[in-house]
């Protein structure tokens, strides 16, 4: 069964940072562009980062600079480390996958979706 789970999302002040993790089971990351998406109360979802197979990064305007991702094949599992959080960052960040070759720059350029999604973590960034 082809699954995303997404754990390490919690309350943090401002300023503070979080890594998030998206295991997967049931496939091989190796061959998928991972994408991490979130939404808010009241918005739209959007897509914040979203990494290559081959490893090429895209950030959306808002997190650049602030939030990193990566991927570990080995443990098949993707993550998003995020620094000097914002309020404005509070959401459900979930996790997503489609398979190679993908436009990684439509995930946070042009709102492309993704294939495999996960149920989401929610963070929240307050004092």
């Amino acid at each position: 069964q082809v699954q995303l789970v997404e754990s390490g999302g919690g309350l943090v002040q401002p300023g503070g940072s979080l890594r998030l993790s998206c295991a997967a089971s049931g496939f091989t990351l190796d061959y998928y562009a991972i994408g991490w998406f979130r939404q808010a109360p009241g918005k739209e979802r959007e897509g914040v980062s979203c990494i290559s197979s081959g490893g090429t990064a895209s950030y959306a305007h808002s997190v650049e600079g602030r939030f990193t991702i990566s991927r570990d094949n080995a443990r098949n599992t993707v993550y998003l480390q995020m620094n000097n959080l914002e309020p404005d960052d509070t959401a459900v960040y979930l996790c997503a996958a489609s398979s190679a070759p993908f436009d990684c720059t439509g995930v946070v350029y042009l709102g492309y979706d993704m294939y495999y999604r996960g149920e989401g973590t929610l963070v929240t960034v307050s004092s």
